[in-house]
């Protein structure tokens, strides 16, 4: 079995355009996310390329979407806290605590996440 990365919204976007070093990094790989980021993704692409394309991408990974507790949002704020002087949003915090509890690894090009455990920095 290969390796799980929970693809932040970023991961998500590179993802479709293609990117060479997202592609080659996750090939053969397993992909879990969340709600959250699916609704970031569908955000972008809407107001970039439009309504039909936004749908088609959140419909092409919502499958992959795990769903959230309770638990996931606290222990998120406290990442948030934790990360105050980093500018890092709640969904990301979600995102990393949720990659972590689900034995997956974070995937992201955003600087905030780079020097953490757990993550997969792909530019």
């Amino acid at each position: 079995m290969g390796i799980t990365f929970f693809f932040d919204t970023y991961a998500l976007i590179e993802l479709l355009r293609g990117s060479p070093s997202y592609l080659s990094a996750t090939q053969g790989a397993s992909i879990v996310t969340t709600k959250l980021n699916l609704m970031e993704l569908h955000f972008v692409i809407l107001r970039n390329h439009g309504k039909d394309n936004a749908d088609t991408a959140y419909d092409a990974f919502v499958e992959y979407a795990i769903p959230l507790s309770d638990d996931t949002f606290k222990e998120a704020n406290q990442l948030k806290l934790q990360l105050n002087k980093r500018d890092v949003s709640y969904i990301d915090c979600v995102g990393y605590v949720l990659a972590r509890s689900q034995g997956a690894k974070f995937l992201t090009g955003d600087n905030a996440f780079k020097d953490l455990e757990n993550v997969e920095f792909v530019k």
